[in-house]
């Protein structure tokens, strides 16, 4: 047991506002495709019923017109955030016909690239810009990653906590404690994020006609006629066949502090790079048009482009950039990006898997966080593709401050500290966060426990290949979301769908007068400002 931790939890326990610390907040973004009856890429426009995808508080697409994302609000009762994703599905739903959401995170059969469709958002300034985006991704990096799905899951502690923290080490409480403590989560976090494969990862298998639209190459086995896997794979989608970029490697990142995070951020999207610029930007058509491939040829076009599995955030408010949002007013929340869609839920995600990372972010925030300098990080990264690939290999060891060690090891002394964190969470009445932990502690005892050896034993047990089994749950989970709102109200999803159109014709109308060229030359000359240069400090 760490000495920090348990002191720092042991003054935190002593405290009579001990309810009001255990108000955690969070919010989910879940992605999933919609599909057709035989399991390929849906082909239609997103359903207009629903409203517009730029304007929509709570349902969006990502990257594909055909790739949905769900939104919640934040909120800290755990059952409201599920009541309110599973009331999103089932609405959505009744306006998608005969089509199905994809309930893993690695595709559906993919045919021709074509059949990969760019989401559009309309004719408005930033609609325009959101496409040319994801144009501008494609050409960069394909867009069979673009289709991946994923969960985020958002998390940020509640004042009360805060104010206890910052009373036990004797500091003054603002933006600036808050964030360097945020920070210091992200640093655990990367030390650590290769548990979230382990447990969680849901993708170690995917269909084979995915492999004809990546650059990614890996030793895989043969299962059926259209299924490849990886024997101790957790998930295929945070490897190189998935959801990464390698090209960013170079602008060594790190989270020492919020100030060198964001000016290495800000830099990556004002230098330019010769790979990107062979693209080309923009092109004049015979007749005179001018003809976008992507927004810029910097190293990243926006802040957004730039993957990582865990981000610093703030909500951004009147035209900011993220950094900008940061730089005004601090670390907001943190977005855990590393979740594969959770197979055997119909929404993705399940209260157990919030409960333990609860208990993960918590132990990460509280724990002490010395600096994480590039080549240690490097070394954390390392750790998490080994898990990635081979996580449930029981001879499977990870390098801990230069020395090997068996992942079994290391899981049993983190799921000693995960103890203590839950005995903090629970109360006398409700021991849910022990309970959890106990059940995910037989997943230590036998990795096929895991989501990814469940998948795995399914296909091999039934001689079911990838996309068969995920048809056969996406049918199971569209009759089980057919189902009565239970938290949000008819009237609710009208008004934001009524909202959401209003609001894009407003934007549209707006933009009728002003070139998008001027937009854009507009939008990254302030997005290169700081938020003191730009009178928002």
């Amino acid at each position: 047991m760490q000495t920090t931790l348990l002191d720092t939890l042991n003054h935190l326990s002593s405290l009579s506002n001990k309810a009001e610390m255990r108000r955690i907040q969070r919010g989910i973004e879940r992605e999933c495709l919609r599909i057709t009856e035989d399991a390929k890429l849906a082909s239609t426009t997103h359903p207009i019923a629903l409203g517009k995808t730029l304007t929509h508080p709570h349902i969006t697409t990502d990257y594909a017109e055909m790739l949905l994302e769900f939104i919640t609000p934040v909120a800290s009762d755990i059952q409201v955030t599920l009541a309110q994703l599973t009331d999103i599905h089932s609405y959505t739903y009744r306006y998608m016909g005969d089509e199905l959401m994809w309930p893993l995170s690695m595709p559906c059969f993919v045919g021709k690239a074509e059949d990969i469709h760019i989401a559009r958002y309309g004719d408005s300034h930033s609609g325009r810009m959101k496409n040319l985006y994801r144009q501008g991704l494609t050409y960069r990096y394909g867009g069979g990653m673009q289709i991946i799905s994923g969960v985020h899951f958002n998390f940020s502690i509640p004042q009360a906590m805060w104010q206890a923290l910052a009373e036990q080490e004797s500091k003054r409480l603002d933006a600036t404690y808050i964030s360097a403590r945020y920070f210091g989560l992200i640093r655990n976090y990367k030390r650590l994020c290769w548990v979230i494969p382990y447990l969680f990862g849901a993708s170690p298998a995917i269909c084979e006609s995915f492999l004809d639209h990546t650059d990614g190459a890996m030793e895989l086995k043969k299962l059926g006629k259209g299924t490849v896997y990886r024997e101790y794979g957790t998930s295929l989608r945070m490897s190189d066949l998935g959801y990464t970029n390698k090209e960013q490697a170079d602008l060594q990142i790190t989270y020492n502090s919020l100030s060198d995070y964001v000016t290495r951020l800000r830099r990556a999207i004002t230098t330019p790079s010769q790979k990107f610029a062979k693209i080309g930007v923009k092109e004049t058509t015979a007749n005179g048009e001018a003809d976008y491939r992507q927004l810029n040829a910097n190293i990243l076009q926006i802040e957004n482009e730039f993957y990582s599995p865990i981000r610093p955030k703030r909500v951004t408010e009147g035209g900011e950039t993220p950094t900008q949002a940061l730089e005004r007013a601090g670390v907001e929340y943190i977005e855990v990006r590393a979740l594969d869609v959770n197979p055997f839920s119909p929404i993705g995600i399940t209260e157990a898997q919030i409960r333990m990372l609860d208990l993960l972010l918590l132990q990460c925030l509280l724990s002490d966080s010395p600096e994480l300098n590039w080549d240690e990080q490097q070394v954390t990264e390392q750790n998490f593709t080994k898990v990635v690939l081979d996580g449930r290999n029981p001879r499977l060891t990870l390098n801990d401050n230069g020395y090997d060690r068996p992942i079994s090891d290391w899981l049993e002394e983190l799921f000693a500290d995960l103890q203590s964190v839950a005995k903090f969470l629970d109360t006398d009445d409700d021991t849910s966060y022990q309970d959890t932990l106990a059940e995910h502690y037989q997943m230590v005892l036998n990795p096929e426990l895991t989501l990814s050896g469940q998948m795995l034993a399914i296909m091999r047990d039934e001689t079911i290949e990838n996309g068969c089994l995920g048809l056969r749950l996406a049918e199971q989970y569209k009759a089980e979301l057919t189902q009565p709102l239970s938290y949000f109200s008819e009237a609710d999803f009208s008004d934001w769908r009524d909202a959401s159109l209003a609001e894009q014709k407003s934007r549209e109308t707006m933009d009728a007068n002003t070139s998008f060229d001027e937009f854009l030359s507009d939008y990254f000359a302030k997005a290169a400002l700081t938020a003191e240069e730009c009178g928002q400090s």
